[in-house]
């Protein structure tokens, strides 16, 4: 009698337990529940089994964790006066965008002006007012679909106090050396 018990027991256990584990499986980090028919192997890397309309499109690898992101950068530069940066053209899946990362110690507030520049003359330009504080900080672009290949997009950030002030650094996701005063 204590057998069947504890065996109707251990069924009602599994009874609840399945479902709610089915129900929180998927890719991690995705936030998406695994596509019913989905193989193991396609969650962990992305890719659709055969005669799906993904898989006629090449999809970057998953590996569980979302898409990955492409990062091309130029050098970290430092100005004179006291400003750091370093500015990269950033892809993910079908879209890109430019950051550039900063740390300003010159003491007062500046104005930066990022560019994304790409195929056939486009670009897309964000101003973001850069603090006085000793803080490292980010301005990046909207993203925009990629048109033609990743490789084909530049960034540059200029820094300066105004727009009437002289530049104190240019930085790119391809540049050298700093130019300005």
């Amino acid at each position: 009698m204590n057998v069947r018990l504890l065996a109707l027991a251990g069924v009602a256990v599994c009874a609840v337990a399945l479902p709610l584990a089915v129900a929180s499986a998927g890719q991690v980090g995705s936030g998406e529940p695994a596509a019913s028919g989905q193989r193991a192997g396609e969650a962990l890397l992305g890719t659709a089994p055969p005669g799906d309309a993904k898989a006629a499109s090449p999809s970057p690898l998953r590996l569980g964790l979302g898409l990955a992101t492409a990062a091309r950068c130029g050098p970290e530069l430092t100005s004179p006066e006291g400003i750091e940066a370093q500015t990269c053209v950033l892809t993910q899946g079908e879209e890109t965008w430019a950051r550039t990362y900063y740390r300003n110690t010159t003491g007062g507030a500046l104005e930066a002006v990022l560019s994304l520049m790409g195929p056939a003359g486009r670009a897309v330009q964000m101003r973001c007012a850069v603090s006085a504080d000793d803080e490292p900080g980010t301005c990046e672009t909207p993203r925009e679909p990629v048109r033609g290949g990743p490789q084909e997009y530049t960034a540059v950030a200029e820094f300066a106090a105004s727009a009437e002030e002289p530049l104190l650094l240019r930085s790119g996701s391809n540049s050298s050396a700093p130019t300005g005063s």
